[in-house]
C-alpha cells in the first residue's frame, strides 16, 4: 500500500503523529537580548499549532559560548542555556501544543557561527583553531574539557525541555554549526580522540547523542522524542568536508541509540540527488536505517500536492515544510480536514495578516535580497513593505 501524506505514525518510542507533516525549524528573529522567548515569538508559534504533527522550533543554543548566531542588528536566537530560560520555553511549548501536536525543542551550538559573541568582544570556539576567511572574526580552539563541558550542556538542555513541557528534543548536526564542524574535515583538523580519522570526526556528534539519549532516560517520559537532523554531505566546489557516503557512516552510527528520527537538511529540495547519483538522498540515507527510524525529507513543498510528491517519490517517512508554512501557518490543518486546495501558496500584503511572521521575519524576507534565504513565491509583492528597521535599508 503506497504512503499517504495524512497516515498516522508511531514513532520508536511510543509518540503518535497523526500525520506525515513536520514544521521545519526556522530561526524566527524575535528572540530578546540573552536568547529569551518575546511575545513575538509566541505569536508566531501560536499561529504554527496546527502546521504538521510535528513541530519542531527553531535552534536554542544550549551553552553560553554556542550563541547567539544571528544578522547583525536583528532580534536575537533564542537560548536554553541556563534554568532562567525555562520559564519562557514553558510558554512556547504550550503554544506549540494546544491542539494536540507535538512539539520537539531544537538543540544547538554554534561553534564558529557564534558571531554574537565576537561583536561583544567575546571568543568565538571551534574544534580547530584556522583561519576562516568568511569570518570576519578570529576563533579559538576548544580544549578537551571545553568539549566535555559542552555534551554535558546538551544533557542539561535536554532536562529543560522536559521542565518547560515539550515533546522531544532535536539534536541540530546541520548547517554549518558545532556538531558539522567537527564532523567536517575543512574544519576539524585536529589530532587527538576527537579528530584526525573518520571516526574520530564521528566522535564529538556521538558523544552528544549518548548524552542527550541518557540525560533523557533520566528526566524525560517514555515517549519522550529524540530526532537528528543532518546536511547529508559538506562540499563547496573543490572543498570537501564530508561526502553523504561518510554522511551515511554517521547515521549508521548514530540509528544505533534508538533515535526516533532523522531529519535530512537539503537546499535543493526532497528531490535532490548527491552529484553523479540517480537516486535521493533521502533513498540514499534510508539504506542505513532501520525500520523504527524514521526519515523526514524537507524542501520545495508548497501544496498538498508537492508533500504527497516528497512522501511517495522518496523514501522518506515524514517532511517537514519550511516556507510553505510561512505563508500559510494552516498547512497541515487544511490537508488533515481536506481543505488542502485551500492552502495559500504565495505571501501578499493580504495574506501577512494570517501568516503571523514575526517582525523580524517580515524585514528578512521583505529585503530584495530576503536576507540571503531563500525569497518566499510572492516576494516582489511585500518588498515595499520593507522599512530598514533593524539597519539595512534598500538591501
Amino acid at each position: 500500500m503506497s504512503k499517504q501524506i495524512i497516515d498516522p505514525i508511531q514513532l520508536r518510542h511510543g509518540a503518535k503523529l497523526t500525520n506525515r507533516l513536520v514544521l521545519s525549524p526556522m530561526y524566527t528573529f524575535s528572540g530578546l537580548e540573552g536568547g529569551f522567548v518575546s511575545d513575538d515569538t509566541l505569536r508566531y508559534y501560536g499561529a504554527r499549532s496546527q502546521a504538521a504533527s510535528l513541530l519542531i522550533t527553531e535552534f536554542h543554543y544550549v551553552s553560553s559560548s554556542g550563541g547567539p548566531c544571528y544578522q547583525t542588528g536583528y532580534p536575537v536566537q533564542l537560548g536554553i542555556y541556563s534554568d532562567d530560560h525555562i520559564e519562557g520555553e514553558r510558554k512556547l511549548a504550550t503554544a506549540l501544543q494546544k491542539d494536540g501536536n507535538k512539539a520537539i525543542l531544537q538543540l544547538h551550538h554554534g561553534g564558529i557561527a557564534a558571531s554574537g559573541r565576537a561583536l561583544k568582544g567575546e571568543e568565538v570556539l571551534a574544534p580547530s583553531a584556522l583561519d576562516f576567511s568568511f569570518l570576519p572574526y578570529p576563533v579559538r580552539e576548544l580544549t578537551d574539557e571545553e568539549i566535555l563541558e559542552i555534551i554535558k550542556d546538551f544533557g542539561r538542555a535536554v532536562k529543560r525541555a522536559v521542565q518547560a513541557g515539550f515533546s522531544g528534543v532535536e539534536i541540530h548536526g546541520a548547517n554549518h554549526y558545532l556538531l558539522q564542524q567537527f564532523f567536517s574535515s575543512t574544519s576539524n583538523v585536529r589530532q587527538d580522540r576527537w579528530g584526525g580519522t573518520l571516526e574520530k570526526r564521528m566522535a564529538f556528534p556521538l558523544a552528544v547523542v549518548e548524552e542527550v539519549k541518557r540525560a533523557a532516560a533520566m528526566y524525560a517520559p517514555e515517549d519522550f522524542i529524540i530526532g537528528y537532523r543532518i546536511s547529508p554531505d559538506e562540499i563547496h566546489e573543490d572543498q570537501v568536508g564530508y561526502t553523504y557516503e561518510e554522511a551515511k557512516l554517521l547515521v549508521k552510527e548514530i540509528v544505533k541509540h534508538e533515535l526516533d528520527y532523522i531529519h535530512l537538511s537539503l537546499l535543493g529540495g526532497y528531490a535532490s540527488k548527491p552529484a553523479g547519483s540517480d537516486k535521493s538522498y533521502a533513498d540514499h540515507f534510508k539504506e542505513v536505517m532501520d525500520e523504527q527510524t524514521k526519515l523526514i525529507t524537507i524542501g520545495g513543498v508548497f501544496s498538498q500536492e508537492d508533500a504527497e510528491a516528497a512522501i511517495e517519490d522518496t523514501a522518506a517517512d515524514l517532511v517537514a515544510i519550511g516556507r510553505g508554512t510561512l505563508i500559510d501557518p494552516l498547512f497541515g490543518y487544511k490537508i488533515q480536514t481536506g481543505q488542502g486546495a485551500e492552502i495559500v501558496h504565495e505571501i501578499s500584503p493580504e495574506q501577512l495578516k494570517n501568516s503571523q511572521l514575526t517582525p523580524g521575519l517580515l524585514e528578512v524576507f521583505s529585503r530584495k535580497d530576503s536576507g540571503g534565504l531563500p525569497p518566499l513565491p510572492g516576494h516582489d509583492s511585500i518588498t515595499h513593505l520593507h522599512t530598514g528597521k533593524y539597519g539595512d535599508e534598500g538591501q
